[in-house]
């Protein structure tokens, strides 16, 4: 069974065990979120929600919050003697998926 969920402006396709990326949620490490935004769940037969499935929802366990690896943002313009160099590091949550109620 695999479950569509939406959370930080983002879909992602998750199913049980599996441990996924997403954007930075405000919870502490090792406590328990629910998705409750399910745009799809799949299996035997497949419910399609509009936009979401109503009382599906998907159990998770944060495992851990950090920051992604720097990228540079360089910004250059020719001949006019101008550039500028900026970091960002992108801030996570890596949550792993324990239940897909549907």
């Amino acid at each position: 069974m695999y479950a569509v969920v939406e959370t930080g402006g983002k879909q992602y396709k998750v199913q049980e065990g599996d441990v996924v990326f997403i954007e930075k949620l405000n919870a502490e490490a090792e406590s328990s979120v629910t998705f409750d935004k399910v745009l799809v769940v799949g299996g035997d037969d497949v419910k399609i929600g509009a936009p979401y499935v109503d009382g599906a929802s998907v159990e998770a366990t944060v495992l851990k919050n950090g920051k992604s690896k720097k990228i540079i943002v360089y910004k250059y313009k020719s001949k006019k003697g101008y550039h500028k160099k900026q970091g960002h590091r992108q801030p996570y949550t890596k949550v792993e998926i324990k239940k897909i109620n549907a």
